[in-house]
C-alpha cells in the first residue's frame, strides 16, 4: 500500500509542476504568475481542493502520442472566498501554452456543471494560446461545450472571467458570455484576430496591446468591466466583487450588520448645483449614500456619462445606476445604454435591489448616434427596467427630461418608489427649449423678445418644470430633503425586501439587441 501511495504522490507532484521549472521561470519572466499561484492568491488560504488532476489527452496525431501534458493544461477544483464556496479553473500556460483540447475542455465543463448543480459562482482564470490545433475539430467542440454552459447557466450562478494572458479567436466568446470580465494591464489581451492577420487582410498596422489590451477593452470597447495594473490587484478585485453577490439566483445577497446611523447627512445639500448648467460628479452623491462610502464601480472608464456599480445600504448589497452630468451632461448614448441595461439585468438575475440616481437631459442627439442605432440601444434600458422584478427605487436629483426620464426607472415602467429633490425638474424638455417652442409667436412679436423669452422660461419652469406637478399625478411618491436621502432609501429597502412580482407566462422575452 505504501508503495502505491508513494506512486500516487509522485504522479501528483508531476502534475503540480506543470510544464516544469524552465517554463515556470519563463512565465515569471513575462511578469505572470502560474495557474496554481493565481489560485492560491484568489482563494482563502488552504481551501483549494483540486479535481481531475490525472486527466490526460488521448490525441495521437502529429506526435501527440509521445507528448505529455500534466494536468491537461488546466487546473480545476473548488475552494472558498470569504468563507463561501466557489468553483474555479485556471489555464496553465506552461503546458502547451494553455491550449484547449478535448480533455482540457472536459475538465472545465465538469467544474461548471458542479458549480451549477451546487449553486456556487464559477471563476475562470484564462491564459491560453487558443485551440490545440493538433487535436483538430474536437478542440472546437470543446469550446462549444463551454459556450453552451456559459449560456444555460447565465443567471443561475455568477460567472466571472479573469483574463491573465492571451485570449484570442473563438476563446474570447466564453468570457464574453460571462457576467464580468477582469483584465490585467500590460499582460492581458483579447481579440478575434491578431495584429498580423489584420495587417494582412486590411493593411492596418497595430500592436497587440492597442488592439486588445486592458486599456482598450476597459475604456473603448467596454468588453472588460474591471482592470488593474497587477495580477494580485485583479484577484483582490474579484474577491471584493463576490462579497456583494449571492451564491446563486435563489439566494439573497450577503447582508452585513447594519450601520445603525440615522441616515441624515448635512453635506448632501452642497453636492448638486441648483443651476442645471453646472456639472458635478454623481459618484459624490453615491458615496454619501452607501455604507462607509464603499462603492465598487463597474465599467469605471467606459461610457462615463453613466455610473453603475455595487454598494451597501444598511448592510444590504444594492446595485446602483446613475447619470453622471460630469460627462456629456449625463445624457444617454449608445454605450451608456448598453452599460446600464446589462447591469440592470445582472442585478435582477441575482436579487440585488436597484437604486437609480437620475439627472438626465435626454438621449444624445446626432447623426452618429442615430445611424449607430440609439433607438435600438436606448430601448434596452426601457426593456431591462420593465422586465426587472427586484425592488426598484429612483431618486431624481435634478433633471428628468423627455423619453430619458421615462427610461430611467420611472413609475410608468415599474419603479416601486420614486423620490425627487426639491430642485428636480421633471418635464417633457428643459424650460428653455419648451418656451422657444410653445411661446415662439409671442416671443417673436414682442417689442422686447429677450425679456419675453426670459419671462416665458420662468413661467414654464414655475408651472411645469418642477417635481410637484409629477408628484400631483403620483409619478413622484415624495419630494424629499436631500439630507434625508440615505434615510429614505434605508426605509424603502426595508419595506420592499419581501417584494414579489410575477410576469405573464412566456418562454422568454425578446430584448432588442
Amino acid at each position: 500500500m505504501i508503495e502505491k501511495i508513494m506512486e500516487m504522490e509522485e504522479r501528483r507532484r508531476k502534475v503540480e509542476l506543470g510544464g516544469g521549472d524552465r517554463r515556470i521561470a519563463q512565465q515569471h519572466d513575462r511578469g505572470k504568475l502560474t495557474a496554481r499561484e493565481r489560485i492560491d492568491l484568489l482563494l482563502d488560504p488552504g481551501t483549494f481542493r483540486e479535481l481531475n488532476p490525472f486527466i490526460e489527452h488521448r490525441s495521437t496525431h502529429f506526435g501527440m502520442d509521445r507528448m505529455e501534458a500534466p494536468g491537461e493544461g488546466v487546473v480545476t477544483g473548488y475552494g472558498k472566498i470569504n468563507g463561501r464556496i466557489v468553483y474555479v479553473f485556471a489555464q496553465d500556460f506552461t503546458v502547451f501554452g494553455g491550449a484547449l483540447g478535448e480533455m482540457h475542455a472536459q475538465k472545465i465543463v465538469k467544474i461548471m456543471d458542479l458549480a451549477a448543480k451546487n449553486g456556487a459562482p464559477i471563476i475562470g482564470l484564462n491564459d491560453s494560446g487558443g485551440a490545440r490545433i493538433q487535436e483538430g475539430v474536437v478542440s472546437l467542440d470543446g469550446y462549444g461545450q463551454i459556450f453552451y454552459r456559459n449560456s444555460i447557466y447565465s443567471g443561475v450562478v455568477p460567472q466571472i472571467s479573469v483574463i491573465m494572458g492571451p485570449c484570442a479567436g473563438g476563446a474570447v466568446y466564453s468570457p464574453a458570455i460571462t457576467d464580468f470580465i477582469f483584465m490585467v494591464e500590460g499582460t492581458s489581451q483579447m481579440f478575434i484576430t491578431g495584429p498580423k492577420v489584420i495587417e494582412a487582410v486590411t493593411g492596418e498596422s497595430i500592436s497587440t496591446e492597442n488592439l486588445g489590451g486592458a486599456r482598450v477593452h476597459g475604456s473603448v470597447s467596454g468588453v472588460a468591466h474591471f482592470t488593474a495594473p497587477t495580477e494580485e490587484e485583479v484577484l483582490q478585485q474579484v474577491r471584493r466583487l463576490l462579497d456583494f453577490l449571492p451564491q446563486n439566483s435563489r439566494e439573497r445577497p450577503p447582508a452585513r450588520e447594519p450601520k445603525g446611523d440615522d441616515g441624515w447627512d448635512e453635506e448632501m445639500v452642497d453636492i448638486v448645483p441648483v443651476d442645471g448648467t453646472k456639472v458635478y460628479d454623481v459618484r459624490r452623491v453615491i458615496e454619501r449614500v452607501v455604507d462607509d462610502g464603499d462603492f465598487m464601480e463597474v465599467h469605471a472608464q467606459f461610457a462615463r456619462n453613466a455610473v453603475v456599480g455595487f454598494g451597501r445600504i444598511d448592510g444590504h448589497p444594492v446595485g446602483i445606476v446613475a447619470n453622471n452630468p460630469k460627462f456629456m451632461a449625463g445624457g444617454l448614448d449608445i454605450d451608456s445604454s448598453d452599460k446600464i441595461a446589462r447591469f440592470i439585468r445582472f442585478c435582477d438575475c441575482f436579487n440585488l435591489p436597484i437604486i437609480t440616481f437620475e439627472d438626465v437631459t435626454g438621449f444624445i442627439p446626432g447623426v452618429k448616434q442615430e445611424h449607430g442605432g440609439i433607438i435600438r440601444h436606448g430601448a434596452k434600458i426601457l426593456y431591462a427596467y420593465s422586465e426587472a422584478t427586484v425592488p426598484k427605487i429612483t431618486v431624481i436629483l435634478r433633471k428628468a427630461f423627455g423619453g430619458a426620464y421615462v427610461a430611467m426607472n420611472s413609475k410608468a415602467i415599474g419603479a416601486d418608489l420614486v423620490y425627487a429633490w426639491p430642485i428636480a425638474e421633471v418635464a417633457v424638455m428643459g424650460p428653455e427649449g419648451a418656451a422657444n417652442i410653445i411661446f415662439a409667436k409671442e416671443i417673436e412679436e414682442s417689442p422686447d423678445p429677450a425679456a419675453t423669452r426670459a419671462q416665458k422660461i420662468a413661467e414654464y419652469r414655475e408651472r411645469f418644470s418642477n417635481p410637484y406637478v409629477a408628484a400631483s399625478y403620483g409619478m413622484v411618491d415624495d419630494v424629499i430633503d436631500p439630507r434625508e436621502t440615505r434615510r429614505k432609501l434605508k426605509d424603502a429597502l426595508e419595506i420592499l425586501r419581501d417584494k414579489r412580482e410575477s410576469r405573464p407566462f412566456k418562454k422568454h422575452g425578446n430584448i432588442p439587441l
